[in-house]
């Protein structure tokens, strides 16, 4: 295998990894601050590290195109590895939130870069998928093994994650000057043929165009629901299920979307095909999670991990650089799950937990009506 795709896939199964293994223990986290805000402080630690994402997919995104993917690839996994050790270390609210923000620009700095070199291959569609199974089984993996050792020790697969991205640092630290001098040559190739006094901001004002609104718009609306669910979720589930059961049922999230993502990738089905079945299954999932966790999750992610195919799929054809036009993409997908659980926390005090959650299928599926919208129009730059 291509030592470079080895290292993304390495490194995307164990970022995502130690990103989720937060997500089941949210709630006692919070308390070991001493903090006073409960559910607030819940929602707050979960949307510190998209809120990092969201910040970082863009620019990173830029600059990768700029100085090269690979340095960005090394960057995402230093810094999950220093956030990992953060959070490990300290109970004070403040330094989690800051450390799960460090973890979120981790990501910020990785994903954007993967999307654009596997973009580059042929048969994307292949690798892509590959990349965003692996993606989903470091979710799933996190969230299982939080949950399952929760009662032995609160961050023991927060332990075990961050000890996994240790050893890529050390990796990467052996390989450091073969990579420098590949890169360098590289890099060499890439500024005869680039423009670098070419301001990026033309491009992104096309790209946020009317006629590609349909396909951001799906993004941001699909992975909200996401944020939504896994972020209120183990409040609400409080006393209802275990923190063993609910491991399993976000982490079948994951491996549904593991499934069906790399499945995807290999059949021959038009993008908007896949947005549409993938929409369709996840708003399902939404609505039905609230009384069955572990059959609405399951079609959450097996409807998440096809749409986020067609959608990569779409937005990789799009005639622009692949590290800007990947890194928009990025951040609407972390706008969805970083913002849309603060939103909804402004109504906590007014709804129940049940009620925000229907609301939030029926928002999901609503989807499906702005891809009818831009069905028929043409997504290229």
């Amino acid at each position: 295998m291509n030592p470079d795709r080895l290292l993304i896939y390495g490194a995307a199964f164990t970022i995502m990894g130690l990103s989720n293994a937060v997500i089941p223990i949210l709630p006692e986290l919070a308390d070991l601050s001493l903090s006073s805000s409960g559910a607030f402080a819940s929602s707050l630690l979960f949307s510190a590290y998209f809120f990092g994402a969201l910040g970082t997919m863009l620019p990173f995104g830029i600059l990768a195109d700029r100085f090269g993917n690979l340095k960005f690839i090394e960057l995402g996994i230093i810094l999950t590895a220093i956030s990992g050790l953060i959070i490990l270390l300290s109970e004070n609210l403040w330094i989690l939130l800051i450390s799960r923000f460090i973890e979120g620009s981790a990501c910020g700095a990785f994903l954007p870069a993967a999307f654009a070199i596997l973009s580059k291959f042929r048969n994307p569609g292949r690798y892509i998928g590959k990349l965003t199974f692996l993606l989903n089984a470091g979710l799933a993996t996190g969230a299982f093994l939080s949950g399952l050792l929760a009662e032995i020790y609160l961050k023991g697969a927060i332990l075990i994650f961050t000890a996994m991205t240790s050893l890529l640092t050390v990796y990467l630290f052996s390989k450091h000057r073969q990579r420098v001098n590949l890169e360098s040559t590289n890099k060499s190739d890439s500024l005869q043929n680039s423009d670098l006094f070419r301001m990026p901001y033309r491009e992104i004002k096309v790209l946020l165009s009317r006629e590609n609104s349909g396909l951001w718009l799906s993004a941001f609306l699909l992975n909200g629901a996401i944020g939504v669910l896994v972020a209120y979720y183990p409040d609400y589930s409080l006393g209802i299920i275990t923190k063993a059961e609910l491991g399993i049922s976000i982490s079948s999230l994951y491996v549904c979307a593991m499934i069906t993502s790399l499945l995807a990738g290999r059949f021959k089905v038009k993008e908007k095909a896949l947005i549409r079945i993938g929409i369709g299954f996840s708003a399902l999932g939404a609505l039905s999670a609230i009384k069955y966790p572990l059959l609405g999750f399951s079609s959450l992610g097996g409807g998440s991990g096809v749409a986020t195919v067609g959608l990569a799929l779409a937005v990789a054809r799009m005639n622009a650089d692949r590290g800007l036009v990947m890194g928009l993409f990025n951040t609407t997908i972390y706008a969805g799950l970083s913002l849309a659980p603060i939103i909804a926390g402004f109504f906590t005090d007014l709804l129940s937990f049940e009620k925000m959650f229907i609301a939030n299928g029926c928002i999901l599926a609503g989807a499906l009506i702005l891809k009818d919208l831009s069905a028929n129009r043409n997504i290229n730059l």
